[in-house]
């Protein structure tokens, strides 16, 4: 009787002709829906020229966002994924799980080609481990300067990780069927795998290695948010693997106009806009103001390495098996 009760008064209460604003959820990875990431902020924006609203839902780190979406198949909630990249792209069409973003000719700013009608980038940035200049002021200029150093390092759970399986694929990408013989070097260097972001890069910051994989952009963030100039990305002779990440929507989202127009709005200025200065990546498209000060400075490598998305998926077993191998002896 209370609950028939109080569903009258709800009742009573709702303006007549009221509806519910509709929602709009999108998985993607941790740290992009920290109160730090981008993903508050362009909520906020999307939300003020949508009528909706926007639920970002963080499940793990890219690996594990396609992991989820494989288990929860036609039962996702989910109307978008935000956080794969090039690497996984593959496996991810091989699902069925997703839709065409119907989005023709978009206005991109990469450094290559691109033609997938699925998958639409909203970022992308070179890997690079990144050292303290004070305490390194000669930092290795190759994996293999690396491996001869005594610096220490922390990287990313491939099997979980984007920039983990990032790693990977730089890697094979450098050396082919040596491959096997660096991982065997880095070995030693590496005082922990971690499962994601947060928890490798903070080993880093906190003084407890000496240099972490992550990005040629990331020294930005240290000297945009903390004046910080003593950070810098090590630049290997070899060159440095790309990704590129990106958004699509799911074959069974409920709101799949609204999440088409999520998809375009990504490529504007209240999505692009934010993407330096929270995700300390470039921007897919550049916005109207540019690059923040201080992207100006920051190491640029000379060759870039990127397998197409079906070469990345037909040597990730080959390539995940090489870096167990190594890191199990």
């Amino acid at each position: 009787m209370r609950k028939l009760a109080l569903a009258a008064l709800v009742a009573l209460a709702t303006p007549a002709g009221a509806e519910e604003k509709p929602e709009l959820v999108i998985y993607t990875y941790e740290s992009f829906v920290s109160e730090w990431g981008p993903g508050p902020q362009i909520a906020a924006n999307f939300e003020k020229e949508c009528d909706c609203t926007v639920r970002f839902v963080g499940a793990g780190d890219g690996a594990a966002l396609l992991g989820r979406l494989r288990l929860e198949g036609q039962r996702t909630p989910a109307d978008i994924v935000l956080g794969l990249d090039t690497n996984l792209t593959a496996a991810a069409k091989e699902t069925g799980l997703f839709a065409p973003h119907g989005i023709a000719d978009p206005a991109l700013d990469l450094p290559i080609p691109w033609e997938d009608d699925t998958f639409l980038p909203y970022d992308w940035g070179y890997f690079a481990f990144v050292y303290d200049r004070t305490k390194m002021p000669d930092p290795p200029a190759s994996f293999e300067e690396l491996i001869a150093s005594d610096a220490s390092i922390v990287i990313h759970d491939p099997r979980s990780s984007t920039p983990g399986l990032g790693l990977l694929m730089w890697v094979k990408d450098a050396y082919g069927e040596r491959a096997p013989e660096i991982w065997q070097g880095l070995a030693p260097r590496i005082v922990t795998v971690a499962p994601g972001w947060s928890e490798a890069y903070g080993l880093f910051v906190n003084g407890e290695v000496d240099m972490a994989l992550a990005y040629t952009t990331s020294p930005a963030y240290h000297l945009i948010a903390d004046q910080d100039d003593t950070k810098a990305a090590a630049i290997f002779e070899e060159g440095h693997y790309m990704q590129v990440e990106v958004a699509a929507m799911t074959a069974t989202s409920d709101q799949p106009e609204l999440a088409r127009r999520f998809l375009g709005f990504m490529l504007t200025d209240g999505f692009q806009g934010v993407i330096p200065t929270t995700n300390w990546m470039y921007p897919a498209h550049t916005p109207a103001a540019g690059l923040p000060a201080g992207y100006d400075t920051l190491a640029v490598p000379e060759k870039a390495l990127l397998f197409p998305p079906e070469e990345a998926q037909a040597k990730r077993e080959a390539a995940l098996a090489e870096w167990l191998a190594a890191l199990s002896r």
